[in-house]
């Protein structure tokens, strides 16, 4: 059986670079860090070792003088969204410290009808940005096509984001590693870049061009 052959990517198409970013050059957001993705209903796989892939970028970009900020969706009192209960807090070994910002969404974007863009007016963010988070085929990937749409230059960090497996179309299950691999898929393909690890990323130590 032969490999299928790839299509040439749409940032190829229009000359879009891959080159990552330096951590102190770009504004470090990161995306529904939330309790209720570590157990119960929104259980994802993968999330403990891409929380603590978070915790390494979020250190990192402390580090370098990035500006921090913290998104959480709110999907009111009672669900498993509830940013006023413990399970929608924001995990602890990524909580903001004080002059961190945490910007509320409802919706997965998280550009769409929030502060998001203003503060990153406020804190004097340019136009690098990294995105970590949860979950990958949702909220990192809306936020990366809205980052696009502004303008804004993205790479997603893979190893810091997770999902879960979820129904097909066909009745089958798409395993998680399979959406996770789709999601990133469809985020190179147009809409940023995408940094295997934190480590990648950190040992980037020039500025892009």
């Amino acid at each position: 059986m032969t490999s299928p052959t790839a299509s040439t990517r749409l940032r190829d198409v229009i000359g879009l670079h891959d080159r990552l970013p330096r951590l102190a050059d770009s504004a470090l957001i990161l995306i529904d860090f939330q309790n209720t993705y570590r157990s119960g209903v929104m259980a994802l796989e993968g999330a403990a070792p891409a929380l603590a892939a978070a915790e390494r970028l979020l250190a990192a970009a402390r580090a370098a003088g990035a500006p921090v900020i913290h998104v959480v969706n709110d999907g009111g009192e009672g669900t498993p969204y509830d940013i006023r209960a413990e399970i929608g807090a924001i995990s602890t070994e990524v909580a903001p410290v004080e002059g961190e910002p945490v910007v509320v969404k409802h919706l997965p974007n998280a550009f769409q009808d929030t502060a998001l863009e203003q503060t990153l007016r406020e804190l004097g963010a340019g136009g690098e940005l990294v995105l970590a988070g949860f979950m990958t085929h949702m909220c990192v990937a809306a936020t990366a096509q809205g980052a696009f749409t502004l303008g804004y230059r993205a790479t997603v960090v893979a190893e810091a984001t997770a999902t879960r497996p979820l129904p097909s179309p066909d009745g089958t299950v798409l395993t998680a590693a399979a959406l996770q691999t789709a999601a990133l898929t469809t985020i190179a393909d147009l809409f940023g870049t995408v940094a295997p690890t934190v480590d990648d990323l950190v040992a980037r130590r020039t500025a892009v061009s």
